[in-house]
């Protein structure tokens, strides 16, 4: 197995937080088994920001909180330093800059979410940053349905960007992120990561989220609420006190918060 350094990304040490040893010649059943094992292992959460810990979009603190200390983190987070692996493996990455869809219509602003592509023999759309969203890279260019499980995919034309749409089971499509296809760096988020952090009107100030992918579904602890989704439908339950969420977090997400 490959071990590198590069972007400050020590291969090995992330392979075994995500639990993977497949292949890792840069190739579509490679990407398509480090997006699964990374969605299925590190959670999708917003811990630092509501115990005041800053987020820095750098590949060595991310790689410290996410691989060394096994926490999880936000879209920044996680698709940087996913992009950084993805990189030091020898994949052509670009960091792209996405609106996430509003629920009252329309879409967030520039660098509100980043995504990836990964250029290989065809391009891929990549994401482990998003939450609950597609488990598998989906093919940048394919403008039909891309089915996974019970649910579906599909990449939209709209002018000079593109259009994530999903459909759940048989209900209708739903958009869930808008995104251009132009190459961006880590420094392009900042302000928008600070914002995330920092502004009242930013989802992730008002309630502590850690959610991840399982198997079947996916558990999620909003708040002070368990979400389980899975073959037998979604089950909800209420945490009583601090010490049954410090222990939620650690049991069901491998999540120590420190101090």
């Amino acid at each position: 197995m490959r071990s590198s350094h590069l972007h400050a990304v020590d291969v090995e040490a992330y392979l075994r937080r995500i639990g993977y040893a497949g292949p890792l010649a840069p190739g579509p059943e490679t990407l398509r088994g480090l997006q699964v094992a990374h969605l299925l292992s590190v959670p999708f959460e917003n811990l630092s920001i509501h115990a005041g810990e800053p987020i820095v979009l750098d590949d060595e603190l991310l790689f410290d909180k996410i691989v060394r200390r096994r926490r999880g983190g936000f879209c920044y987070e996680l698709n940087g330093l996913f992009a950084a692996l993805l990189r030091a493996l020898g994949f052509e990455v670009a960091m792209l800059s996405a609106g996430v869809a509003k629920a009252e219509g329309g879409f967030g602003p520039e660098f509100d979410h980043m995504t990836l592509q990964v250029d290989l023999e065809q391009r891929y759309l990549a994401d482990v940053g998003f939450g609950d969203s597609f488990r598998e890279p989906l093919l940048l260019d394919e403008r039909g349905e891309q089915v996974q499980g019970g649910e579906a995919f599909r990449i939209d034309d709209a002018g000079e960007r593109l259009v994530l749409m999903r459909r759940r089971g048989d209900g209708g499509w739903r958009p869930q992120y808008r995104f251009g296809l132009g190459p961006h760096v880590c420094a392009d988020f900042e302000d928008m990561c600070r914002y995330h952090q920092t502004s009242p009107l930013s989802s992730f100030t008002q309630k502590r989220l850690c959610s991840v992918a399982t198997p079947d579904g996916r558990i999620t602890l909003s708040g002070m609420k368990l979400i389980t989704t899975g073959a037998r439908g979604r089950e909800e339950r209420g945490l009583d006190n601090e010490a049954e969420y410090t222990n939620t977090l650690r049991e069901l997400f491998g999540v120590e918060l420190d101090g």
